[in-house]
């Protein structure tokens, strides 16, 4: 891994838990020197962001960590279910479904004492079962323009499963989405797509915005304390 990747993951990640908050700004001069390294590669690592929608570039200014913008994420969302949606109805019309299907439902349809209940690996799971839904159809552009909705869509969704009854509420809706591809119940089969992404979305805005006051609130305590230290 070559330095501006160190650098863009390092980033990438202090993004994700919100120690570089919406609108906090910064300079390629901070990070260089935060990060014991050259511009050269903190300005690769930031544009990368940035063409990633994770951050924007304030000409003269620096640089800003993208403002929170829910109607971004709604109009992201959007696309990720037509995306989904279509690939639900191929599927359905597939005369080889159950094939296809088959590692989902043994991932998915296991028993409650089997399932998965580390959350960051469930994260990845419920992303991969997302992916599938889409590359089983076939489609390599669909694919594609989908992981790109889903790597801007990341840096709230993996929240989703930072409270523990969201993992079996996961496995249930999935599994049941699943039933009702195999039944060819495109209605149903839709529907509860729909529901479940509706869900996951509402919940990891509730979560997102208590996690921005949280940290907004840390920050301006630790503030306070450094200034009374001095």
């Amino acid at each position: 891994m070559n330095v501006a990747e160190k650098i863009y993951q390092q980033l990438r990640q202090e993004l994700f838990d919100f120690q570089l908050l919406p609108g906090d700004r910064f300079s390629e001069t901070e990070v260089a020197k935060r990060m014991n390294a050259s511009r050269t590669p903190v300005r690769e690592a930031l544009y990368r962001l940035e063409r990633d929608g994770y951050v924007q570039v304030q000409f003269r200014n620096g640089w800003q960590v993208r403002p929170f913008d829910f109607q971004y994420f709604e109009e992201l969302y959007d696309v990720r279910i037509l995306l989904e949606v279509e690939s639900v109805r191929r599927l359905i019309a597939s005369t080889d479904v159950e094939e296809k299907l088959a590692p989902l439902l043994y991932l998915w349809c296991c028993d409650e004492g089997d399932r998965v209940r580390d959350s960051a690996q469930v994260a990845e799971m419920d992303e991969n079962f997302h992916f599938s839904l889409v590359d089983l159809n076939g489609n390599q552009q669909m694919s594609a323009i989908h992981r790109q909705i889903c790597e801007r869509l990341r840096i709230i969704r993996r929240l989703d499963f930072t409270r523990a009854s969201r993992i079996d509420v996961t496995y249930e809706e999935h599994g049941n989405i699943l039933g009702l591809i195999l039944l060819g119940n495109e209605e149903r089969a839709v529907a509860a797509l729909k529901e479940h992404i509706e869900i996951s979305k509402n919940t990891v805005r509730e979560i997102t915005l208590h996690r921005i006051q949280t940290a907004k609130s840390e920050y301006s305590i630790n503030i306070k304390m450094n200034h009374s230290g001095a």
